[in-house]
């Protein structure tokens, strides 16, 4: 590909190679993967919209959406409905230990932590959830389904549960508050610890990918957690889906 400049105009346009057996939608994956690697979009950087990358290119907006699909599942870019699309941001790293707190981890890294409320509902255990918390099987429990950022870009998915009617008021106290932490407080334990973390990997689900802006099938790192009152007593059991691309754990010792 060579780069012009379009006459009375300050923006470029690539030509694509014809007739040379590499498809167009490919040409223009590898000129923006070649900019991201030459820092030219730097990570957390906005891309132009397909409008502008098709006039780049000179091709049909189609082409375009192709080449950002093949961008997004290879996890160099991500597409945020209603914001366009950005370069990833380099992963966090997310170290877990005996006192592992979201914001703290995301706040030590220079980065701003954010979480949103998806679900809070009463529910029953099931065998892993009831086994993990000490229960017998179809106890009721407090569940909150959520999505935590950094920077707004989406880092995990969670489902956490903590045994009724210890925790009847958690619900609310996590509306209000905004954090695990903060409501666990609330509730009455102003510390816990982690007891426990299994750690395994799986390609992301099609409702779990649209909810953290992934291309279906990209790897999800599945944290199965038990976290612990000072007693010893289990009060929280949360599955965690962080997406590989966006989070590196670190198991501290």
């Amino acid at each position: 590909m060579t780069e012009t400049m379009r006459p009375g105009d300050d923006s470029s346009v690539t030509e694509i190679a014809r007739g040379r057996g590499i498809a167009a939608w490919r040409q223009i994956t590898d000129e923006i993967e070649a900019d991201i690697g030459a820092g030219r979009l730097r990570p957390g950087m906005q891309l132009p919209t397909e409008a502008q990358l098709a006039v780049r290119f000179a091709v049909n907006r189609h082409t375009v959406r192709r080449s950002l699909a093949e961008l997004s599942a290879r996890g160099l870019v991500r597409t945020t409905q209603g914001r366009g699309t950005f370069v990833e941001e380099r992963p966090l790293a997310y170290p877990i230990g005996a006192r592992t707190r979201f914001s703290e981890n995301v706040s030590r890294a220079g980065r701003e932590a954010s979480g949103k409320l998806l679900d809070g509902y009463e529910t029953l255990a099931d065998p892993v959830v009831a086994q993990a918390l000490g229960l017998t099987e179809g106890s009721p429990v407090a569940r909150l389904d959520t999505v935590r950022m950094a920077d707004d870009t989406p880092i995990s998915l969670g489902n956490a549960y903590f045994p009724l009617p210890r925790f009847a008021g958690l619900i609310e106290a996590y509306r209000s508050l905004g954090t695990v932490t903060q409501a666990l407080e609330a509730c009455g334990i102003p510390d816990y610890r982690r007891l426990e973390t299994r750690i395994s990997a799986r390609p992301a689900g099609t409702e779990e990918a649209a909810k953290l802006d992934l291309a279906p099938g990209r790897l999800l790192l599945t944290v199965d957690s038990i976290n612990v009152d000072p007693d010893g007593v289990p009060i929280q059991f949360t599955r965690a889906m962080f997406s590989v691309d966006r989070a590196e754990i670190v198991v501290e010792s």
